[in-house]
């Protein structure tokens, strides 16, 4: 779900978009010149020429905006489109948006490239017949660590019951998630004893938490003002790479994690739709969506670009990046309704009271 400004990549990376790029074929439809695109995204959520190149294939201009969180975005579309084209929800969020009538049904004939992504993620229970999304990257959320003061970590309760400084990530329904599995409760529980339960146990075990990030647990990580911290994957792979170091380290823990999607989406009162499903089809071309996904270092939904070993090797080996089969088990997805919503707001603003302040 994301995330933040990436950081600088390794030679190799760099490399690779550089030739991905070179080697795209996507061909623009005719028709676009002189126009304009609106696109809200995720802070830096994006290859550093993903941009560029659209507006020189397509001969238009894009105005790019981000945003911290996806509920941000949410919030800002419920008061009414002021002009946005694409957006980029999680699966939770765009859950909600569905439910809305904040979304455009897409038309799949102007999205030929849908075609390169991976069946694993079409076609899930938030969006049946991927009818208002297609998936953009996806990821786990874990727990981000600095091994030369900490050791080695693989689980929550490592994480719950350490002493020394952490943040947690300013995701509701990720940290409610994992206290609801760490409480023996169905992580996607929607009963309010259940949800009490999880929120007691944040509080009781957020003692130790200097801060709860937007988006950026992982910088603070990176200056040492944190030993653990709650984060998106690529977040943390991000850090790892700038260090070139072995002092961070990732783990998906061994109790269970959110693996989640971010989908791209065209939202209601879209004034250009048709430039946006040209935007669309364009990020899921092999090589553009390859670049984006070596920069940010989440995980690629792009079959094709797999397959024709565009994703940077050290990046596709990685399992916290790709997870094993085994590890895959223990993931959970998150869902969500506007009831489940309002019970988690209320048990979160109560463990904000006493949490990282």
């Amino acid at each position: 779900m994301r995330r933040t400004t990436p950081l600088l990549l390794t030679v190799a990376v760099a490399a690779l978009i550089g030739t991905a790029s070179a080697q795209s074929s996507w061909t623009c439809p005719e028709g676009f010149a002189g126009q304009t695109l609106s696109v809200y995204n995720w802070s830096t959520y994006i290859a550093e020429d993903t941009i560029a190149n659209f507006e020189e294939l397509c001969g238009v201009r894009v105005i790019y905006d981000t945003y911290a969180t996806d509920d941000d975005m949410l919030v800002r579309l419920r008061q009414g489109n002021p002009g946005f084209d694409v957006v980029v929800p999680s699966d939770v969020v765009a859950t909600l948006m569905i439910a809305e009538g904040l979304v455009e049904e897409l038309d799949h004939s102007l999205i030929p490239n849908l075609a390169n992504v991976d069946p694993t993620f079409l076609d899930l229970p938030f969006d049946p017949g991927n009818r208002y999304t297609v998936p953009y990257q996806w990821g786990t959320t874990g727990i981000g660590y600095n091994a030369e003061r900490v050791g080695e970590v693989t689980s929550w309760q490592e994480f719950f019951t350490h002493d020394g400084p952490v943040a947690w990530l300013a995701d509701t329904t990720q940290m409610i998630g994992v206290a609801l599995l760490l409480t023996g409760h169905d992580p996607n529980s929607s009963d309010p004893a259940a949800i009490e339960e999880a929120k007691r146990f944040l509080i009781e075990h957020g003692r130790n938490v200097v801060y709860i990030a937007g988006d950026d647990g992982q910088e603070m990580l990176l200056r040492g003002e944190v030993e653990m911290v709650v984060e998106y994957s690529g977040d943390i792979f991000q850090i790892m790479d700038e260090c070139e170091c072995d002092t961070f380290g990732y783990v998906i823990p061994e109790e269970g994690a959110n693996f989640w999607v971010d989908n791209l989406a065209i939202p209601r009162g879209a004034p250009n739709k048709a430039l946006a499903h040209a935007f669309i089809d364009y990020v899921l071309d092999p090589h553009v969506g390859a670049d984006i996904s070596n920069y940010t270092a989440y995980g690629t939904p792009n079959r094709v670009a797999l397959e024709m070993g565009l994703i940077d090797e050290e990046l596709a080996s990685d399992p916290g990046i790709y997870p094993t089969e085994e590890t895959r088990e223990r993931l959970f997805f998150a869902v969500q309704d506007e009831e489940r919503e309002a019970l988690l707001n209320e048990a979160w603003d109560e463990i904000r009271i006493f949490v990282g302040q």
